[in-house]
């Protein structure tokens, strides 16, 4: 990983300001308090945001409502960017997050981010809920840090380093082995109590297996018993049909005895009914047997109706006239009485408007009463006359009645005369039709008797019926017992397979089961005795391997350091032990700049430890130290030379008020403050 440049906005004591990093070894310069750990604070913000516990208000400068960080970097010849932006509003939380990977920008949540970020660094998955561990101890660690960690109680450092060098999947692997240990040993108890009656169920299914055996032969010996009671069944019912037949056959005869017995009554009640129609009619025939008939008399009759009706429409053509003359007498009357009234009251014409003379209306009203008077007499004449045709008119009436009534009484007679021949054609009939129904009679009573011959030599089968009906009843119970007997050994036999199979079945799982029994007993056996063991020869032996590797390299760091007779190494715990003149020191009687020293080189071994083992990751060849020269001497300062030179990495970043440190780097970016206001000088 190569740094190129960081923008802060907002951040701490930067309001917007840009930093461009070379390669090389850098120095960060200035006064305590200038600005230089923001930065750092800024790049370890980019690379992986707010830690759990970190406030948002430690990085956000003060009266700002949003900040962020763009930082530049190059990792196998990708060019990355990331941006962080913080926004307040009730707390401070991250607002923003994106990733540029050559020129291909995402906008991505923070655990996306943080998770693209360890990708790109290639750092090991299981580092990706430890914070920033491995960041910490190969890129940055604060110096102050690191001595904390030195003075920790020895299981809470081994622990810590443990994640560190990634090898706290041992001790995973352990606490997985005594889980699934214990797992296994509940397995093996709950499969040795499912088995422990796999032997008895085998004794089961030989028992029922013989039973079943047994229960075939019960079977064939009961099929065939009811085989024969299906054949007798059935020949009854054959022998019980065929007496059927006759019973049938005599209830037939016995309907055919009652049909006959139906027509002869109904013959019979025919004869009667014809004796008194014969005797009716022979009273109608003597009744009209006096009467005598002449059609002359219809067609003379009905010419003198004729005559007569001829006469009343000339007497109603006449009375029609003289009604029309009487009519019209009086509209004249009654004309004339309306001028007599107007003449009477006229004084002056009304054609030649001059005065009417009183004579004159005189003689006129007298020649109107004199009309009036003889149209009255003729009135009179007229209504005399019309009298009389009246008179005429209903003599005439009376007379055609009568005439007409006559015909009516000549047209009975003849109807009467022409039925009573009828009636002594139909007496014929029915002497006829009696004597042909006594015949039928004396037929079918003849045929009655042959019928009741045939029914007594067939009454005979009803009690044989009978008999043969009950033995049907026992033969189809005999049968219905059989086949009960049969469906049930045969249900038997089905259940008993079924229970045979089922054991079976259960006898197989079982074995299976004490398979698996016998192999997790194996796998448990060989994880607690010899996985187990193996683990924790592999643990120690890295351990080993790890305290070997990082005492020799953090003695040799301490020696660059310190020139007087130290020896110091780690103990098991990887605490550093400090011998002088082989008196063992303790930590916190040494110097400021002696226990620096220890830290430093505690943190320069450590680096080189976990690089060597995480030879993949992309941050080798990138170390930030902080202050690492606090409380040294001239002379130890003077030592840092060696110490820089022996780093070798391709980007050093230097956190340092110390001025000396200025001729030990290539490069040197300084800083100051004014104002609350972070820049570079």
């Amino acid at each position: 990983m190569k740094l190129k440049k960081i923008t802060l906005e907002n951040i701490r004591s930067y309001e917007n300001y840009t930093i461009e990093f070379p390669e090389g070894s850098i120095l960060l310069s200035g006064d305590i308090g200038s600005g230089k750990t923001s930065i750092l604070l800024g790049i370890e913000f980019a690379l992986f945001g707010l830690q759990p516990g970190q406030r948002g208000s430690s990085l956000l400068r003060n009266g700002k409502n949003q900040g962020g960080v763009v930082m530049e970097f190059e990792v196998d010849g990708k060019e990355v960017i990331i941006e962080r932006m913080l926004k307040k509003s009730k707390t401070i939380t991250q607002d923003y997050c994106a990733i540029t990977v050559d020129g291909d920008k995402k906008e991505i949540s923070v655990t996306e981010i943080k998770d693209k970020v360890l990708e790109i660094l290639n750092y090991p998955k299981e580092f990706a809920k430890k914070q920033n561990l491995l960041y910490k101890f190969t890129v940055y660690t604060p110096q102050e840090e690191m001595k904390q960690i030195i003075i920790q109680d020895p299981e809470t450092r081994t622990n810590t380093l443990r994640h560190v060098f990634g090898i706290d999947r041992y001790k995973r692997i352990l606490e997985n082995i005594s889980f699934l240990s214990a797992k296994l040993r509940e397995e093996k108890r709950i499969k040795q109590a499912l088995t422990e009656n796999v032997e008895q169920d085998k004794l089961d299914i030989l028992a029922k297996e013989n039973e079943l055996e047994s229960k075939h032969y019960n079977l064939s010996s009961v099929e065939k018993e009811l085989f024969i009671k299906t054949e007798d069944r059935k020949k009854i019912h054959e022998e019980r049909e065929s007496i059927l037949l006759k019973v049938e056959e005599k209830k037939e005869l016995e309907k055919e005895i009652e049909k006959t017995r139906i027509l002869i009554s109904s013959k019979k009640d025919a004869i009667s009914t014809n004796l008194k129609s014969i005797e009716r009619i022979n009273s109608q025939i003597k009744e009209f047997g006096g009467l005598r008939f002449e059609e002359s008399k219809i067609a003379e009759t009905e010419k003198q109706i004729e005559l007569l009706k001829l006469e009343k429409r000339e007497l109603n053509e006449k009375n029609l006239d003289v009604t029309s003359k009487i009519n019209s007498l009086s509209l004249k009357n009654q004309e004339s009485e309306n001028l007599k009234d107007k003449l009477k009251r006229i004084e002056i014409c009304p054609t030649c408007l001059q005065d009417v003379d009183p004579s004159y209306k005189a003689n006129v009203v007298n020649k109107l009463e004199s009309d009036i008077t003889e149209n009255v007499k003729k009135i009179q004449d007229f209504a005399l006359e019309k009298k009389v045709i009246s008179g005429d008119l209903l003599r005439l009436e009376q007379e055609i009645s009568s005439k007409e009534r006559s015909i009516q009484e000549l047209k009975i007679l003849k109807v009467k005369m022409v039925d009573l021949k009828d009636k002594q054609l139909r007496l014929k009939e029915l002497d006829e039709l009696n004597n042909m129904f006594k015949k039928d009679i004396e037929i079918l009573e003849q045929s009655t008797v042959l019928l009741k011959s045939s029914i007594f030599s067939l009454s005979k089968y009803d009690s044989i019926y009978k008999e043969k009906q009950k033995e049907l009843d026992d033969a189809l119970k005999a049968e219905r017992i059989a086949d009960i007997k049969v469906a049930e050994l045969r249900k038997e036999i089905e259940v008993f397979s079924f229970q045979i199979e089922d054991l079976k079945l259960r006898v197989a799982k079982l074995e299976e089961i004490k398979k698996q029994l016998s192999y997790i007993t194996e796998l448990e056996s060989w994880l607690s005795k010899k996985f187990s063991s193996l683990v924790n020869s592999i643990e120690k032996n890295v351990m080993v391997k790890l305290k070997t590797e990082f005492s020799k390299l953090f003695s040799e760091w301490f020696a660059m350091l310190v020139e007087e007779d130290f020896i110091v190494k780690l103990d098991d715990d990887f605490t550093p032990i400090i011998e002088q003149r082989d008196y063992e020191i303790d930590y916190a009687y040494l110097s400021g700049g002696e226990r620096t020293a220890i830290a430093l080189a505690y943190r320069l071994a450590l680096n080189q430890v976990i690089n060597s083992m995480l030879s993949k990751i992309k941050t080798r060849d990138f170390v930030i130290l902080d202050e690492p020269t606090d409380g040294f001497s001239e002379q130890q300062l003077d030592k840092m030379r060696e110490v820089l030179e022996e780093l070798d990495v391709a980007q050093l970043i230097i956190v340092s008020h110390e001025q000396k440190i200025e001729g030990f780097v290539e490069n040197v970016i300084r800083f100051k403050k004014e104002g609350g206001i972070s820049r570079r000088v």
